[in-house]
């Protein structure tokens, strides 16, 4: 491994490297949050995988005994519809309790959720789709700011921009750290954030082909074979943006939204995240179910321990910058 890349996302987190794990649906379970810590990178358990509070806190547990008591983290999102929200303090208080002091935020109006987790003394990173809203996000006080990208797989706002324009547009704008998220899978790429004067990086897709992923194996091995045009945005109609494996339950959604649709009954059962839980993840159909997925899965080679992808991330980024620091002497001395 190579030297590390300190940032004041890794000073606020104490963590080894600039980089964030995305909040996978289904998927950020208590041992691929346990791996990403222990690569020295700081992930996210999704409460909303889990059946019940009882399992949730089970999960707590086990991160904990997995990552000898080093620092994680949970992801908080807040839905536009209130009923699905009714369950978020619970989740918060059941965290705090186990001692979790790092939230990742995400979606409506999340204020008095940033409030009550730093009333906690709680780290909050919020998530965001658009600059406006992650500047709302640092007024009401988050401690750092995911900004995502139209490449990011899962729920990318209505945002149209691409990442690496979203964090040009962001330098200078924000006081507290910045990652950006969407379309990132290579060591480069997060050199060239870094470039841009920004704290780090939040990868999803990439990290779907580690070990540590508990999905069935055919859906990863189909996931390798899978390039930059294997994901889809689809939803746009209803104002809900989901980019998907291009699969066909994807086709479907895509042929009902031609037709002009703008009602989620519409779609019927086709839009259920369920359905790609049973049917890809633990069937490994990964034909059906509306499988949240980024470009970034084209830069996956192989089946390998999370670990490993990590220290190649950090090793091509260091590479990276060392050659520009290369470059730039070169030119210096030309120049004499």
């Amino acid at each position: 491994m190579g030297a590390a890349l300190r940032t004041r996302i890794t000073q606020l987190l104490g963590i080894d490297h600039p980089i964030l794990g995305g909040g996978l649906m289904w998927l950020s379970d208590a041992r691929y949050v346990a791996a990403l810590v222990n690569a020295g990178c700081m992930g996210f358990i999704t409460p909303r995988s889990y059946a019940s509070e009882a399992d949730f806190r089970d999960a707590l547990a086990l991160c904990t005994e997995l990552t000898h008591g080093k620092p994680f983290g949970v992801n908080l999102t807040l839905s536009h519809r209130p009923e699905a929200n009714s369950m978020v303090p619970r989740w918060m208080d059941a965290s705090l309790g186990h001692g979790v002091k790092v939230f990742e935020t995400a979606g409506h109006a999340p204020a008095e959720l940033i409030k009550a987790l730093h009333k906690a003394n709680a780290v909050v990173v919020h998530k965001a789709s658009s600059i406006r809203h992650a500047l709302s996000a640092v007024r009401a006080g988050a401690d750092a700011i995911a900004l995502v990208g139209m490449e990011e797989g899962g729920h990318p706002g209505m945002n149209e921009l691409p990442t690496m324009l979203m964090g040009a547009l962001a330098h200078g704008q924000f006081s507290v750290p910045v990652v950006l998220g969407g379309g990132i899978g290579r060591g480069r790429q997060l050199a060239a954030v870094l470039a841009q004067g920004l704290d780090g990086v939040l990868i999803g897709s990439r990290f779907l082909v580690c070990e540590e992923i508990q999905t069935h194996p055919r859906y990863k091995e189909h996931l390798l074979t899978c390039d930059e045009h294997s994901t889809v945005r689809v939803l746009q109609s209803l104002g809900t943006t989901w980019r998907v494996l291009l699969n066909d339950t994807a086709r479907q959604v895509q042929a009902i939204e031609r037709t002009g649709a703008t009602e989620h009954a519409a779609f019927g059962g086709l839009i259920s995240g369920a359905v790609a839980r049973e049917r890809c993840y633990t069937q490994g159909d990964w034909r059906h179910g509306m499988v949240s997925l980024g470009p970034s899965i084209a830069f996956a080679r192989r089946i390998e321990p999370l670990q490993a992808i990590v220290n190649d991330l950090v090793d091509e980024a260091v590479q990276a910058i060392a050659a520009l620091h290369a470059m730039h002497s070169q030119n210096e001395m030309e120049q004499e």
